[in-house]
């Protein structure tokens, strides 16, 4: 509880420090639901990032992971992740390596009109590059197919949706992610946001996570970004997770 009022209260601040200062509002990180919006064709997004989760069972994340996306085509994204990975379960031993490699591309079905929302798709596949003894990957492919809705009011961004993930494995079980997020514009350089979300069980015996996010978008310049979320779980055994990255925009 300490480590999430320390990490609210950082958020804060560095939301008062960019009140002052050229940006539109942001989709996607720092936030798990995602939006409809490819990058701009021929375009560039660059992260370097590192995200954690903690549950019962222990802690896991990412330190750091790379991403890359790019605007191939209007209207299409290709995406990809590639994470260096550490686990340490509850009494056990912190294990680091490999994680699973992550791909896919976001296609813009739907322009966003006065009065009709922007609608996509953005399918994923993660690959299982990671050791599933260590704790680092799945052991299995995984693919996720969702649909997310976006629509602006003003200063106002709102966003969300959800998918089936296809979750092989002995033990596993498919299962379905839903979210929303709503972001609001502070300044020309800063964008506060929140969003819930919920998974069911993707294991046999296992329960479901309903959780949230508060988050900042912070544009150091018009190419330069600092990207940060922190919330808990609300149900089920996700109990604090976490994300910050750099942003290059090209």
């Amino acid at each position: 509880m300490a480590g999430m009022n320390a990490l609210c209260a950082a958020v804060v601040s560095v939301a008062a420090v960019g009140l002052f200062s050229p940006a539109p509002a942001h989709a996607g990180p720092p936030y798990v639901t995602d939006d409809p919006e490819p990058v701009d064709y021929r375009h560039w997004e660059l992260y370097l990032a590192s995200q954690y989760e903690l549950t019962h069972d222990g802690a896991t994340g990412t330190a750091p992971h790379v991403e890359i996306n790019y605007g191939a085509a209007p209207n299409l994204q290709l995406h990809l992740i590639a994470p260096l990975a550490y686990s340490r379960p509850s009494g056990g031993l912190t294990q680091y390596g490999v994680g699973d490699i992550e791909i896919g591309a976001k296609f813009r079905l739907v322009q966003e009109g006065k009065r009709v929302p922007m609608v996509g798709t953005f399918p994923l596949f993660e690959l299982p590059t990671g050791s599933e003894a260590s704790g680092l990957g799945a052991g299995h492919l995984r693919v996720f197919i969702p649909v997310w809705i976006q629509k602006r009011f003003g200063p106002w961004l709102t966003y969300g949706g959800g998918g089936y993930w296809l979750n092989p494995g002995e033990g596993n079980r498919d299962f379905w992610y839903v979210g929303w997020l709503i972001q609001r514009q502070l300044s020309k350089r800063a964008a506060l946001g929140a969003e819930l979300f919920d998974t069911t069980a993707d294991r046999v015996g296992g329960s479901g996570n309903l959780q949230f996010n508060v988050g900042l978008v912070l544009d150091l310049t018009n190419h330069q970004h600092l990207l940060v979320s922190a919330g808990r779980g609300l149900v089920g055994e996700s109990r604090f997770q976490a994300y910050f990255a750099y942003q290059l925009t090209i």
